[in-house]
């Protein structure tokens, strides 16, 4: 990439002074101007920043440019503007119409790769990317991924395209000046500065959220265009606004290219995102799992459940294992560990540091391939029949008890392979409410132990009352599959 002499360089660094006014401690604070212009930097990016159309045929409905006005019901114009829009339609084609959207992107290599969002590009019978200079080029997709809303394009053209680098994002720090570039509402070659507002954001938008929050203006159009850094580096592909209007309110998310590169490459090799496979089921360390666990604080990925022949399983990775480190990488909270596991080349050893029995332990992964298809749960449990018993109350947790037979299996349809306690009642002001617990579910262990009966629960909880611990970790099995629960003993 060429150089862009840029003109903020010239801006002094000044150092200035914050009064904490609390500790009355003058803290230094290393401060950049503010850039004197974009200018020079936004020229040497824009001829790399696209144009994507895309048109699709859909079905008519809402929105359709023939369709019947809206009329008060039993308007007696309403048969006359139905009459008059079905034979204004062609034949064959009133249940279809085509329809354009629009999108952004950038090239990444000369030879006419383009990064885009999926969403640009999804359900498209064609796709024109759109040069600077207005060129019109016919993309073919060399794969996408809807779990980080990515896609990969190719154009053929008779010279070399101007192309852009990525960046680290992971060097993009709160408060860096950033440049978005993009196509919004359709105006083409369109420039936004604002700043990184934050750092591994999760919208609920897909399994690998950890998006770049940033205050640049981002509209529609702008999806798939390049979010850069001021070095002209590509950090970010600005996929998403928060907006209650559809318009910017300084609220824009972009999937850093921490995340994005390793799966750019593989839609460009294999036509689609080959992704690592741990074979566990995960939950969040609440603090009472963690004071249960006697963790200290809540850290890590506990494992819920294990899957059958997975790789975890080989590793010796059990349900109520808490990882804390896969890769030499923390995994600060839940959402961590399957970013990370995703990211990691099929087929590669990897150490894993996990929390169990008061203490922390290592092991040795082998990440396999992850399959659609594969179950995320284990089905599978012991064969101990328990005693049988009626009701049983638990003092402390509001809930009962009792054993689990084939009556209960019938009226909870549990599977035959399910084993634990049944839990009959549960206490509308209790922790187990709380918690959302309830009758059907079934406890499988307590404080890590398998129970097996009624007097198995009561005895868990009073050795643990016993010990003065604050509460008691339940693994629960469910209508959504096996949970941890931390309740506090009353």
């Amino acid at each position: 990439m060429r150089s862009t002499g840029h003109s903020w360089a010239r801006s002094a660094v000044v150092a200035s002074f914050v009064l904490v006014a609390a500790a009355g401690v003058a803290i230094p604070v290393d401060a950049r101007g503010t850039p004197e212009s974009f200018a020079d930097l936004s020229k040497a990016l824009l001829p790399a920043v696209v144009n994507i159309s895309t048109t699709s045929v859909v079905a008519a409905g809402r929105g359709g440019a023939a369709e019947l006005p809206q009329l008060p019901p039993g308007s007696p114009f309403e048969e006359f503007f139905r009459d008059f829009f079905d034979r204004s339609r062609p034949q064959g084609q009133q249940q279809q119409r085509r329809a354009t959207s629009l999108g952004s992107g950038f090239i990444i290599d000369p030879k006419g790769i383009v990064v885009t969002n999926n969403h640009v590009i999804d359900g498209a019978e064609e796709i024109t990317v759109i040069l600077q200079d207005d060129t019109r080029l016919i993309a073919t997709v060399l794969g996408r991924d809807p779990k980080t809303d990515l896609a990969v394009l190719k154009v053929e053209s008779k010279q070399a395209l101007p192309s852009v680098k990525f960046g680290d994002s992971e060097t993009a720090r709160v408060g860096d000046w950033v440049l978005a570039i993009g196509n919004p509402f359709g105006f083409g070659g369109s420039v936004t500065a604002g700043i990184v507002s934050a750092r591994g954001r999760n919208i609920q938008s897909g399994p690998y959220d950890d998006f770049i929050q940033t205050d640049a203006a981002i509209n529609r159009g702008n999806s798939g265009g390049p979010l850069f850094n001021m070095n002209g580096e590509v950090v970010g592909i600005n996929t998403a606004i928060y907006s209650p209007t559809g318009a910017s309110i300084g609220i824009g998310f972009a999937v850093p290219t921490s995340t994005a590169k390793n799966v750019i490459d593989q839609l460009q090799k294999f036509g689609k995102a080959r992704r690592g496979w741990l074979g566990v089921r995960i939950q969040r360390v609440t603090d009472e799992i963690a004071e249960s666990l006697r963790l200290g604080k809540a850290q890590g990925a506990l494992i819920a459940s294990v899957t059958d022949g997975s790789p975890a399983e080989k590793a010796k990775i059990k349900s109520g294992d808490v990882v804390l480190k896969f890769d030499n990488k923390d995994v600060t909270n839940m959402t961590t560990l399957p970013r990370l596991v995703a990211e990691t080349e099929i087929g590669r050893d990897v150490d894993v540091e996990y929390w169990r029995d008061g203490k922390r332990e290592k092991t040795k992964v082998n990440v396999g391939e992850l399959q659609e298809e594969v179950a995320s749960l284990n089905d599978s449990g012991s064969d101990t029949p328990g005693d049988k018993g009626e009701e049983l109350a638990i003092k402390g947790l509001g809930l009962s008890v009792a054993t689990l037979d084939g009556k209960a299996r019938t009226k909870y349809k549990l599977k035959d392979t399910t084993k634990g306690v049944l839990i009959t009642t549960v206490e509308t002001d209790g922790v187990a409410a709380e918690k959302g617990l309830k009758p059907g579910d079934v406890i499988v262990e307590i404080s890590q132990e398998e129970v097996h009966a009624p007097g198995d629960v009561k005895k868990k909880v009073d050795e643990a009352r016993e010990r003065n611990r604050k509460s008691v970790l339940l693994l629960v099995e469910g209508q959504g599959g096996l949970r941890f629960v931390a309740l506090q003993i009353g």
